[in-house]
């Protein structure tokens, strides 16, 4: 392996600060510059790599000599003090370095000379303190973590003036790394579950939100087995002892009221308060009941533009639905007629939805609904939210999972299966959805959406992580599990963000399907148009991913001018021919976004991820390792 880290493209975005913006200098920082011009007064223009600046020095100099500065004064203008004599073409680095550390009276190890080193190649100004800092923390990295990513993190928090403290030191080396956190995440959960000092019910939803994270799918598993039991239910041909084993589940489960029977289990439930909206379909049939006679003209006509609008239901189900309403329309409105009506509709949706379930799995309305929302707000209509339906889902699968009847195990085996058999480019999307809107890794930033649902981000790992923190009674063990894992989440922000109209984005996932674990790493680099908005047109995305089955795996995207080109990094030989079917699809699901898929090309590690310095429409000409071009 190669390449496991983010440097190049970080060095990319952020290796000189761009000569269009004025170099911010503080008291006491060092740097490395050259004298281009002098003026009266002991002015004179300093050039700092691809910068200059207008300073006043203390001593008389000559234009041409490259010296050490140290910034003594910043108002009202810049003031600059030579720390070292000018550099003579003889003079060798390590001289240099050793003046300079002489004259500021800094410890000549091989931390410091590495740290200064760095910053003085990459002309950008540090000051004593932080040099100090910088050499304690390269005496101190962990193990397995290169000098390197440690300079690199450094040199970030300088150039975007990041706070110099160790916190931000840590969750930066941690945004640097593509694998890890599924082994952080999984250390945290087995402590969580044997912890005993916590709260029961802070320890219930950190537990529900971990298992969230760890299973993607289990909430549309639990979808499954809530269609499949219903159809049981309405089967009234099915054994008595099938149909009362679906049943109990469902009681079980908080899906159905505990005195629900096979007779009553779907009846009518009216809610106290009327739906401000109808997006659910259990809103529909509560808007119904709580619709006046002398209404009904304009409750048609709502339910109608409902059902037009509704992608999740077949024609010959919205046919079906259309016919009800019309018929409805030739009887003289009542309350006896509406309740009848509002039953009927009922009846029908539920039908419906438990037939949409298993053929649009991973499919939303534009709403965000899926049909197992519509369906459970058809029967429990008192659950408003989809944090609730979801943990009614994964409710109804541990309920399921534990249970000994031979019927509700061969549920279960039929849902795993069918999931299984689902998996596509929807899954995979639904996949990574669920696991990053799980970690709230940048809830933060939703708290200033005035629209954000605040119940829904309380129940995201990450804010719960804070409240565990500091809370006094937590032991070590479980507060440094949670330290790590809090570490990782901020990494990934702090090493995302923007500098002009380059913008990158670190994003590190856990992912878990079906027994197998993977950590998955996306970088995404690109820029941003003068609107402010992302340029599609024009990107780079990497995805490093650690596999069971194909061990690491490093997949470089590269878009120019909506133009792909796809190189898959793996030892495996064996990819070669898995990779070959493939090729059809992803060039169809690319044509589908506009996008012209250009080539695939597989390598091996030997074969480095190339770096490229700027964005560029220029083809690639050469190429090694085994190719596939469409």
């Amino acid at each position: 392996m190669t390449s496991t880290s983010f440097n190049p493209i970080q060095i990319q975005q952020t290796a000189a600060i761009p000569s269009n913006q004025p170099l911010a200098l503080k008291q006491g920082q060092v740097f490395h510059g050259t004298i281009t011009k002098l003026y009266p007064d002991q002015m004179a223009e300093v050039q700092v790599g691809n910068q200059k600046l207008i300073a006043q020095l203390e001593v008389p100099l000559k234009a041409g000599d490259a010296h050490f500065f140290q910034v003594s004064g910043t108002s009202p203008q810049t003031e600059l003090k030579v720390v070292t004599g000018p550099m003579a073409q003889s003079t060798s680095p390590t001289q240099q370095m050793n003046q300079l550390l002489e004259s500021m009276n800094l410890p000549k190890t091989t931390e410091m000379q590495q740290v200064l080193s760095h910053f003085m190649k990459a002309q950008i100004p540090i000051s004593k303190e932080q040099l100090v800092q910088a050499e304690a923390w390269m005496k101190a990295l962990p193990e397995g973590v290169m000098k390197a990513d440690a300079l690199q993190a450094m040199q970030k928090m300088v150039e975007l003036k990041m706070p110099f403290t160790n916190d931000v030191f840590q969750a930066l080396l941690s945004g640097q790394k593509t694998v890890g956190m599924t082994s952080t995440m999984n250390n945290f959960a087995q402590l969580l579950m044997i912890d005993t000092t916590l709260p029961q019910g802070v320890k219930q939803n950190l537990m529900q939100q971990v298992q969230a994270i760890a299973k993607p799918f289990e909430a549309e598993t639990g979808g499954l087995v809530l269609a499949k039991s219903v159809q049981i239910l309405n089967n009234n041909a099915a054994p008595i002892s099938d149909r009362l084993q679906a049943l109990n589940m469902l009681k079980e489960a908080g899906v159905v009221p505990q005195n629900a029977t096979l007779q009553n289990w779907s009846s009518v439930q009216p809610t106290t308060t009327q739906p401000p909206q109808m997006q659910q379909a259990g809103q529909i049939v509560q808007t119904i009941l709580a619709t006046k006679p002398e209404n009904a003209a304009q409750l048609i006509e709502q339910l109608k533009a409902w059902t037009t609008g509704q992608n999740l239901l077949t024609n010959e189900q919205k046919q079906q639905l259309t016919q009800l309403i019309e018929r409805f329309t030739q009887l003289p409105p009542s309350k006896q007629t509406l309740e009848i009506f509002a039953k009927q509709v009922q009846e029908q949706l539920i039908k419906a939805f438990t037939q949409s379930i298993p053929e649009r799995l991973f499919t939303q309305d534009t709403n965000s609904l899926s049909s197992k929302d519509h369906l459970l707000s058809l029967l429990k209509p008192e659950t408003a939210t989809l944090v609730q339906n979801e943990a009614l889902m994964r409710n109804l699968v541990k309920v399921g999972s534990e249970s000994s009847q031979p019927i509700i195990q061969q549920l279960m085996t039929q849902a795993d299966a069918q999931v299984q058999s689902s998996m596509d480019s929807k899954a995979m999307e639904h996949a990574l959805k669920t696991v990053l809107k799980g970690l709230g890794i940048s809830y933060e930033a939703a708290l200033n959406n005035k629209s954000a649902d605040l119940q829904a981000i309380a129940h995201q790992l990450k804010p719960q992580l804070h409240a565990l923190l500091q809370d006094a009674q937590i032991t070590p063990q479980l507060k440094e599990a949670a330290e790590m894992l809090m570490t990782r989440m901020n990494g990934m922000q702090l090493s995302s963000g923007e500098n002009g109209h380059q913008h990158q984005l670190i994003m590190q996932v856990p992912l878990e399907f079906f027994g197998k674990k993977m950590d998955a790493t996306l970088q995404w680099n690109g820029r941003m148009k003068d609107n402010g908005k992302i340029d599609a047109n024009y990107a780079r995305v990497l995805f490093y991913l650690q596999m069971e089955s194909m061990q690491e795996t490093v997949i470089d995207m590269q878009v120019q001018n909506r133009v792909v080109t796809v190189t898959v990094f793996n030892e495996n030989p064996d990819v070669i021919p898995l990779a070959e079917p493939l090729k059809a699809a992803l060039k169809a699901g690319l044509a589908e976004k506009d996008y012209q898929l250009s080539a695939v090309f597989i390598k091996p590690f030997e074969k480095a991820v190339p770096v490229k310095e700027t964005i560029t429409t220029e083809p690639q000409e050469e190429h090694s390792g085994v190719d596939f071009r469409v």
